[in-house]
Protein backbone atom coordinates (compact mmCIF):
# COMPACT_ATOMS: atom_id res chain seq x y z
CA UNK A 1 0.00 0.00 0.00
CA UNK A 2 1.38 3.42 -0.95
CA UNK A 3 1.46 6.45 1.33
CA UNK A 4 -1.26 8.07 -0.75
CA UNK A 5 -3.54 5.07 -0.28
CA UNK A 6 -2.77 4.96 3.44
CA UNK A 7 -3.56 8.66 3.82
CA UNK A 8 -6.94 8.17 2.16
CA UNK A 9 -7.80 5.68 4.92
CA UNK A 10 -6.39 7.85 7.73
CA UNK A 11 -9.04 9.64 9.78
CA UNK A 12 -7.55 12.35 11.99
CA UNK A 13 -10.82 12.56 13.95
CA UNK A 14 -10.16 9.07 15.34
CA UNK A 15 -7.25 10.39 17.39
CA UNK A 16 -7.23 12.91 20.23
CA UNK A 17 -4.78 15.71 19.48
CA UNK A 18 -3.51 18.55 21.69
CA UNK A 19 -5.58 21.72 22.01
CA UNK A 20 -2.50 23.87 21.55
CA UNK A 21 1.27 23.88 21.10
CA UNK A 22 3.23 26.74 22.68
CA UNK A 23 6.71 28.10 23.28
CA UNK A 24 7.82 29.77 26.51
CA UNK A 25 11.05 31.70 26.96
CA UNK A 26 13.12 32.31 30.12
CA UNK A 27 15.54 35.18 29.53
CA UNK A 28 18.09 35.77 32.30
CA UNK A 29 20.60 38.55 32.77
CA UNK A 30 23.11 39.61 35.41
CA UNK A 31 22.66 43.17 36.63
CA UNK A 32 25.65 45.04 38.02
CA UNK A 33 25.11 47.61 40.76
CA UNK A 34 27.90 49.86 42.04
CA UNK A 35 28.97 48.95 45.55
CA UNK A 36 31.15 50.89 47.97
CA UNK A 37 34.48 52.24 46.77
CA UNK A 38 37.20 49.61 46.45
CA UNK A 39 34.58 46.85 46.40
CA UNK A 40 33.43 44.70 43.47
CA UNK A 41 30.05 45.63 42.02
CA UNK A 42 27.04 43.76 43.37
CA UNK A 43 25.91 41.21 40.79
CA UNK A 44 22.31 39.95 40.74
CA UNK A 45 20.82 37.30 38.48
CA UNK A 46 17.47 38.51 37.13
CA UNK A 47 14.71 37.02 35.00
CA UNK A 48 12.54 38.90 32.52
CA UNK A 49 8.80 38.32 33.01
CA UNK A 50 5.64 39.77 31.52
CA UNK A 51 2.36 40.54 33.27
CA UNK A 52 -0.46 39.00 31.28
CA UNK A 53 -2.93 41.60 29.99
CA UNK A 54 -6.59 41.58 31.04
CA UNK A 55 -7.61 41.05 27.39
CA UNK A 56 -5.93 39.21 24.54
CA UNK A 57 -5.53 40.51 20.98
CA UNK A 58 -9.10 39.44 20.17
CA UNK A 59 -10.37 41.65 23.03
CA UNK A 60 -11.46 38.56 24.95
CA UNK A 61 -10.80 38.03 28.64
CA UNK A 62 -7.26 36.69 28.91
CA UNK A 63 -6.65 33.44 30.75
CA UNK A 64 -4.46 33.89 33.86
CA UNK A 65 -4.85 37.68 33.48
CA UNK A 66 -2.78 39.96 35.74
CA UNK A 67 -0.38 37.14 36.60
CA UNK A 68 3.33 37.31 35.90
CA UNK A 69 4.54 34.79 33.34
CA UNK A 70 7.32 33.87 30.97
CA UNK A 71 7.00 35.47 27.54
CA UNK A 72 5.53 33.02 25.04
CA UNK A 73 2.57 31.94 22.99
CA UNK A 74 1.11 29.56 20.45
CA UNK A 75 3.17 28.04 17.65
CA UNK A 76 1.73 28.72 14.20
CA UNK A 77 1.37 25.90 11.66
CA UNK A 78 4.04 27.35 9.37
CA UNK A 79 6.82 27.63 11.96
CA UNK A 80 8.82 25.55 14.40
CA UNK A 81 8.57 25.92 18.17
CA UNK A 82 12.02 27.54 18.11
CA UNK A 83 10.90 30.08 15.51
CA UNK A 84 7.77 30.78 17.54
CA UNK A 85 9.91 31.46 20.62
CA UNK A 86 11.83 34.21 18.83
CA UNK A 87 8.65 35.70 17.35
CA UNK A 88 6.69 35.68 20.62
CA UNK A 89 9.62 37.11 22.56
CA UNK A 90 9.82 40.05 20.18
CA UNK A 91 6.05 40.59 20.03
CA UNK A 92 5.62 40.67 23.81
CA UNK A 93 8.86 42.33 24.95
CA UNK A 94 10.55 43.94 21.94
CA UNK A 95 13.66 41.82 22.59
CA UNK A 96 15.21 40.16 19.54
CA UNK A 97 18.45 38.80 18.12
CA UNK A 98 19.47 36.87 21.22
CA UNK A 99 20.76 33.30 21.30
CA UNK A 100 17.93 31.03 22.47
CA UNK A 101 18.38 27.40 23.48
CA UNK A 102 15.72 24.73 23.97
CA UNK A 103 15.79 22.97 27.34
CA UNK A 104 12.50 21.19 28.01
CA UNK A 105 9.01 20.07 27.07
CA UNK A 106 6.10 20.51 29.48
CA UNK A 107 3.03 18.35 28.94
CA UNK A 108 1.74 17.41 32.39
CA UNK A 109 -2.05 16.93 32.25
CA UNK A 110 -3.84 19.94 33.71
CA UNK A 111 -0.89 22.32 33.35
CA UNK A 112 -3.06 24.78 31.40
CA UNK A 113 -6.76 25.42 32.19
CA UNK A 114 -7.48 25.90 28.48
CA UNK A 115 -6.97 22.22 27.76
CA UNK A 116 -4.28 19.85 26.53
CA UNK A 117 -1.48 22.33 25.83
CA UNK A 118 2.11 21.24 25.27
CA UNK A 119 4.90 23.78 25.71
CA UNK A 120 8.48 23.87 24.49
CA UNK A 121 10.68 25.84 26.89
CA UNK A 122 13.65 27.92 25.76
CA UNK A 123 16.18 30.01 27.65
CA UNK A 124 18.89 32.61 27.15
CA UNK A 125 21.37 34.44 29.34
CA UNK A 126 22.26 37.84 27.95
CA UNK A 127 23.82 41.14 28.96
CA UNK A 128 21.52 43.71 30.55
CA UNK A 129 22.21 46.02 27.58
CA UNK A 130 20.37 43.57 25.32
CA UNK A 131 17.24 44.05 27.45
CA UNK A 132 17.55 47.81 27.86
CA UNK A 133 14.89 48.59 25.22
CA UNK A 134 12.35 46.04 26.44
CA UNK A 135 8.74 47.16 26.23
CA UNK A 136 5.41 45.43 26.83
CA UNK A 137 3.18 44.73 23.83
CA UNK A 138 0.77 42.18 22.37
CA UNK A 139 -0.58 40.05 25.27
CA UNK A 140 1.78 41.68 27.79
CA UNK A 141 0.62 44.57 29.96
CA UNK A 142 4.01 45.00 31.65
CA UNK A 143 7.54 43.64 31.31
CA UNK A 144 10.09 43.73 34.13
CA UNK A 145 13.22 42.14 35.56
CA UNK A 146 13.05 40.26 38.87
CA UNK A 147 15.66 38.67 41.11
CA UNK A 148 15.11 34.98 41.75
CA UNK A 149 13.94 35.68 45.31
CA UNK A 150 11.37 38.09 43.92
CA UNK A 151 10.28 35.65 41.21
CA UNK A 152 9.41 32.91 43.68
CA UNK A 153 7.21 35.32 45.66
CA UNK A 154 5.12 36.26 42.62
CA UNK A 155 1.76 34.83 41.64
CA UNK A 156 2.94 33.04 38.49
CA UNK A 157 0.76 31.80 35.63
CA UNK A 158 0.30 28.17 34.57
CA UNK A 159 3.21 25.90 35.56
CA UNK A 160 5.78 28.62 34.98
CA UNK A 161 7.19 28.27 38.50
CA UNK A 162 8.40 24.77 37.58
CA UNK A 163 9.68 25.88 34.17
CA UNK A 164 11.62 28.71 35.84
CA UNK A 165 13.16 26.35 38.42
CA UNK A 166 14.31 24.06 35.62
CA UNK A 167 15.63 27.00 33.60
CA UNK A 168 17.61 28.24 36.61
CA UNK A 169 19.26 24.82 36.93
CA UNK A 170 20.32 25.06 33.28
CA UNK A 171 21.64 28.61 33.73
CA UNK A 172 23.63 27.47 36.77
CA UNK A 173 25.26 24.78 34.64
CA UNK A 174 26.07 27.29 31.92
CA UNK A 175 27.81 29.62 34.35
CA UNK A 176 29.71 26.92 36.24
CA UNK A 177 30.52 24.50 33.40
CA UNK A 178 31.41 26.98 30.64
CA UNK A 179 33.14 30.35 30.29
CA UNK A 180 29.89 32.27 29.67
CA UNK A 181 30.72 34.39 32.75
CA UNK A 182 33.10 36.38 30.55
CA UNK A 183 30.06 38.03 28.94
CA UNK A 184 29.42 39.86 32.23
CA UNK A 185 32.98 40.98 32.91
CA UNK A 186 35.38 43.54 31.47
CA UNK A 187 38.06 42.03 29.22
CA UNK A 188 40.50 42.31 32.13
CA UNK A 189 39.04 41.51 35.54
CA UNK A 190 39.98 40.73 39.13
CA UNK A 191 39.33 37.42 40.85
CA UNK A 192 36.62 39.06 42.99
CA UNK A 193 34.77 40.35 39.91
CA UNK A 194 34.63 36.84 38.44
CA UNK A 195 33.70 35.50 41.86
CA UNK A 196 30.76 37.94 42.08
CA UNK A 197 29.34 36.70 38.78
CA UNK A 198 29.60 33.03 39.78
CA UNK A 199 28.02 33.67 43.19
CA UNK A 200 24.79 34.75 41.47
CA UNK A 201 24.05 31.04 40.99
CA UNK A 202 26.03 29.16 43.65
CA UNK A 203 27.23 29.32 47.24
CA UNK A 204 29.92 26.65 46.71
CA UNK A 205 32.58 27.27 49.37
CA UNK A 206 35.33 26.73 46.79
CA UNK A 207 34.05 29.88 45.08
CA UNK A 208 32.58 31.88 48.00
CA UNK A 209 35.82 31.71 50.02
CA UNK A 210 37.92 34.71 48.99
CA UNK A 211 41.22 33.09 49.90
CA UNK A 212 40.39 29.79 48.17
CA UNK A 213 39.16 31.39 44.96
CA UNK A 214 42.07 33.85 44.82
CA UNK A 215 44.40 30.84 44.84
CA UNK A 216 42.22 28.78 42.49
CA UNK A 217 42.05 31.33 39.70
CA UNK A 218 45.81 31.09 39.18
CA UNK A 219 45.52 27.39 38.26
CA UNK A 220 42.62 27.60 35.80
CA UNK A 221 43.85 26.70 32.28
CA UNK A 222 41.36 29.00 30.55
CA UNK A 223 42.38 32.14 32.49
CA UNK A 224 45.74 33.90 32.42
CA UNK A 225 47.44 36.65 34.40
CA UNK A 226 47.71 40.00 32.62
CA UNK A 227 51.38 40.63 33.29
CA UNK A 228 52.18 43.98 34.86
CA UNK A 229 48.52 45.02 35.14
CA UNK A 230 46.79 45.69 38.45
CA UNK A 231 43.76 47.73 39.52
CA UNK A 232 42.19 49.33 42.59
CA UNK A 233 38.62 48.83 41.32
CA UNK A 234 37.92 46.21 43.97
CA UNK A 235 40.52 46.86 46.66
CA UNK A 236 42.61 49.70 48.10
CA UNK A 237 45.59 47.46 47.52
CA UNK A 238 46.35 47.08 43.77
CA UNK A 239 44.89 43.74 42.67
CA UNK A 240 46.09 41.48 39.86
CA UNK A 241 44.10 41.49 36.61
CA UNK A 242 43.21 38.33 34.66
CA UNK A 243 41.62 37.51 31.30
CA UNK A 244 40.01 34.52 29.61
CA UNK A 245 42.05 32.74 26.97
CA UNK A 246 41.23 30.10 24.39
CA UNK A 247 42.66 26.73 25.36
CA UNK A 248 42.59 23.26 23.86
CA UNK A 249 43.38 21.69 27.23
CA UNK A 250 41.01 19.06 28.52
CA UNK A 251 38.72 20.69 31.08
CA UNK A 252 37.27 18.70 33.96
CA UNK A 253 33.84 19.99 34.92
CA UNK A 254 32.73 21.93 36.91
CA UNK A 255 35.48 24.13 35.55
CA UNK A 256 35.93 26.55 38.46
CA UNK A 257 36.23 23.94 41.21
CA UNK A 258 37.95 21.04 39.42
CA UNK A 259 41.54 20.07 40.15
CA UNK A 260 44.01 20.86 37.37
Amino acid sequence: MSNQEALKQYDVKKYRTPDGYTSDIAVFTIVSEKNADYKPSKMTLKLMLIKRAKQNNEKQVNIEADKWALPGGFVQDDETAFEAAGRELFEETGVSKIHLKHFGIYDKPGRDPRGWIISNAHYAIVSSQQLAKRRADDDAAEVALFSMDEVYNLNLAFDHRQIIKDAFAVIKQDLLLTTVAKNFLPEQFTYSELQSVLLTVTDDSAISSDASFARKIKSLPFIEVVEGEKTQRTSKIPTQLYRFVHTDADIIKPIYTARY
